[in-house]
């Protein structure tokens, strides 16, 4: 890399790179072959995140198209599509996505298709496959398998690495097995099992730096942390719903309300009755934000037929009153959200 710019030092030079927003590099690409290597490296990213000016971008997949990701810059409000998954799995579903060391993650899942004459999704239900998104380099790399097939399974970010736990490995079996993926070496090491399994989908959320992993219908609530061995089993009395941590907080959508848990304290935020007709939406946070994207409005008393979506609300929790206000829409994506994680560039 040299003379990206005239007359300036190329430490001066990347330094300018660095400061210009992320949804414009692939123009930046075409002034030069030393521009287009100096977008494409490592360097770049390093020197954006010592100067301040990493952005946080939500990555988003729905059900249409397949296999398709986008991803939203909300300082811009606007959306970049990035390429096409290339799992042979079509319609991959249940599967976990988080983002760690800069890149997205997409993990297991199955088809989401159904055997049109037998009704059954076990051949392609689960699988280990692990699939990474450089943003650098704009690609798709297939990682290390995990060491367990799954689906519908808890998969969140603990101290930079991935944990996975539970889940499904066939439509008819719930596993109890946890695993840790670490993105430097590109390797699984298996964990202790949870307690117990439960015959539903899990998830987990990372609150004070411990993994909760939680199973639809179960109050209790089993917690792993790397500064002490296996799972303990508490019972928070959190509600059932899509829920997101905002600034160590966990909010839930429950009853047409948002509530904010403290511990086993909670209190109603604000309504969200306008969301009571959606469902396969995502909720995600973002700084002291919630999003709700996507998903499928209907079917009611009147109407039967069930409508795509590809509608963006966002929550601003922060300030005397939390104020709904909606966002450009999905350009690509439509429908049930199948993954969505935060990523930083």
């Amino acid at each position: 890399m040299s003379e990206l710019i005239d007359r300036l030092p190329d430490a001066v030079a990347l330094r300018c790179l660095a400061r210009v927003p992320f949804h414009l590099y692939p123009q930046l690409e075409l002034v030069s072959h030393s521009w287009q290597a100096a977008i494409h490296s490592a360097e770049l990213y390093r020197v954006r995140q010592e100067i301040g000016s990493s952005e946080d971008l939500l990555c988003v997949c729905a059900f249409e198209p397949e296999n398709l990701w986008q991803l939203y810059d909300p300082l811009r409000d606007l959306w970049m599509t990035i390429p096409v998954l290339p799992s042979k799995i079509r319609h991959l579903a249940r599967f976990g996505a988080v983002s760690t060391a800069g890149k997205l993650f997409v993990l297991g899942g199955g088809s989401d298709s159904v055997d049109p004459l037998t009704g059954d999704q076990d051949r392609n239900f689960a699988t280990n496959e692990v699939w990474s998104y450089d943003p650098v380099i704009r690609r798709w790399s297939q990682c290390a398998s995990m060491l367990v097939p799954r689906a519908m399974f808890a998969c969140c970010v603990l101290d930079g690495k991935i944990v996975v736990a539970g889940g499904f490995t066939s439509c008819r079996k719930s596993i109890s097995q946890a695993e840790m993926y670490d993105p430097d070496k590109d390797a699984w090491i298996p964990l202790p099992d949870l307690h117990h399994t439960h015959h539903s989908a899990c998830t987990g959320v990372v609150i004070g730096g411990k993994l909760h992993v939680l199973h639809k219908g179960l109050s209790t609530v089993q917690i792993f942390e790397n500064t002490r061995p296996g799972w303990r089993v508490e019972d928070y009395g959190w509600l059932q719903g899509p829920m997101t941590v905002v600034q160590g907080s966990l909010y839930v959508m429950s009853h047409g309300h948002i509530f904010k848990h403290d511990g086993e304290a909670k209190k109603v935020i604000i309504s969200a009755s306008e969301f009571r007709q959606r469902i396969g939406f995502a909720m995600m946070s973002l700084r002291d934000e919630i999003y709700v994207i996507g998903g499928d409005i209907g079917p009611d008393r009147l109407n039967w037929d069930v409508k795509p979506t590809s509608d963006v609300d966002i929550l601003t929790t922060g300030g005397e009153r939390p104020t709904w206000r909606r966002a450009t829409s999905m350009t690509r994506c439509h429908g049930a959200i199948r993954g969505c994680a935060q990523l930083r560039i």
